[in-house]
């Protein structure tokens, strides 16, 4: 866990350049964050300066230029950083959707079939999901496990998406450790 205490704001404004730049691996300007969070380019400027003073965002001055998190961004979200990842897809009403993948699902209320909801947490924009979006997510690596669901909630400061849990499959077979 960070000790970087980051408002929500922050946090936000920096998820959002974090998942932009996954994207590109190229600076990040103000505009295409202010986009991306709904807000205000000015806004942006003004929490990329506290930001900046914090060490989670490098300056990249020149026409090419923007804004690049640092190593301590990643740190500061909690979120791991691999050349690599494994593609852990998550579609919408059956469409595959491009540039997100999972990084973490937490189950809840398992035990209560009315319940039971996941927690998926996504590398890329969820603020295009809305209530009542029919989700799969998956599979998983190992254990190819699929869940299904419908949005209950959208959360774009953690980046993540609150599912009603309807299904669950994953193979008989022995997993493939």
């Amino acid at each position: 866990m960070s000790s970087i205490e980051l408002t929500s704001s922050q946090q936000t404004i920096l998820t959002a350049l974090v998942n932009l730049h996954r994207q590109t691996d190229e600076p990040i300007k103000g505009e295409d964050i202010a986009e991306e969070v709904d807000r205000n380019p000015g806004t942006i400027r003004n929490q990329m300066q506290s930001l900046k003073a914090l060490q989670l965002v490098e300056g990249v001055p020149g026409p090419k230029g923007g804004y690049k998190p640092t190593a301590g961004a990643y740190e500061a979200l909690d979120v791991q950083r691999m050349d690599e990842p494994a593609e852990v897809r998550i579609s919408r009403d059956g469409e595959q959707l491009p540039g997100l993948n999972v990084e973490q699902i937490n189950l809840s209320s398992v035990h209560h079939p009315e319940l039971c909801r996941a927690e998926v947490y996504v590398q890329g924009s969820v603020s295009d999901f809305e209530e009542g979006d029919e989700v799969a997510v998956g599979p998983t690596p190992l254990s190819k496990l699929v869940v299904r669901g419908e949005v209950d909630g959208v959360d774009d400061t953690s980046n993540s998406l609150v599912l009603r849990i309807t299904g669950m499959e994953a193979p008989a077979e022995s997993p493939a450790h």
